[in-house]
């Protein structure tokens, strides 16, 4: 099983757990799992929805009104090997939050272990992320592969001030895998850091070859001109041999 990301409204951690949703995962698998982590204060929200004509699964992180600690990498690291979760979501997620948490030290001119996340180390970033890795487990996808991506401008205000889009995190962890952006007229964030981090560590840009079927959509929050989704199409990849001449 191999799956293609359509990313033509960008990426977060919620629309790929959506769109994954959408496709097939089923929901009490990846609540069922996520609760094995030692976490609080949240709980899942999953509804069909729909935008211009196309139906899909919306997923939310819902936090309570606790405030949540800055964690470190390594205090994620070690709330993710206390979880009861399979070696190789364990070992997908800290990869993906390792990845991430280099992008925001060389930002930062820190190193790794100085790196505090703000935003990112929030429940919903922790249970994007784990859920991620969850996912492509559950669903037995062997290789990720990903469209370009649409670049926007503007201004987000993020836990370091106003910062410029896309946000410095995902600018450094896609340049690192050489992503290919494609211009948008659209203004706002559309690649979170976190979807940008599920790239990085997973993702091929590439258009397989591939026998689809299934196809997720999974929605944003965000209300476009257009369907504001990322579409996931599951199946088989095939090889493409020579094409015969029909003289």
């Amino acid at each position: 099983m191999i799956a293609y990301l359509d990313c033509h409204s960008g990426i977060s951690g919620d629309m790929f757990l959506g769109a994954m949703l959408d496709a097939g995962l089923p929901h009490d698998l990846l609540q069922t799992a996520l609760a094995k982590l030692p976490l609080a204060g949240y709980r899942l929200k999953v509804e069909k929805f729909s935008s211009h004509g196309i139906a899909g699964t919306r997923f939310q992180v819902l936090q309570d009104e606790q405030e949540q600690p800055a964690r470190s990498f390594t205090s994620i690291a070690a709330l993710l090997h206390e979880a009861a979760v399979s070696p190789t979501v364990r070992d997908t997620a800290i990869a993906i939050f390792r990845t991430l948490g280099e992008a925001e030290a060389k930002i930062h001119g820190v190193t790794l272990d100085e790196v505090h996340f703000h935003e990112l180390g929030a429940v919903d970033t922790i249970v994007d992320i784990t859920g991620a890795a969850i996912a492509i487990e559950a669903l037995g996808i062997s290789q990720l592969y990903a469209s370009p991506l649409p670049f926007t401008r503007g201004r987000m205000p993020m836990a370091h001030g106003l910062l410029p889009l896309p946000a410095p995190a995902t600018l450094e962890l896609l340049s690192r895998v050489k992503a290919p952006w494609v211009p948008c007229a659209a203004e706002g964030e559309l690649v979170t850091p976190t979807g940008a981090a599920i790239l990085a560590v997973l993702a091929r840009f590439e258009m397989p070859a591939m026998a689809i079927e299934r196809v997720g959509y999974g929605f944003g929050q965000r209300v476009m001109p257009w369907p504001n989704c990322l579409r996931v199409c599951l199946g088989e990849a095939y090889a493409v041999g020579p094409i015969r001449s029909m003289q």
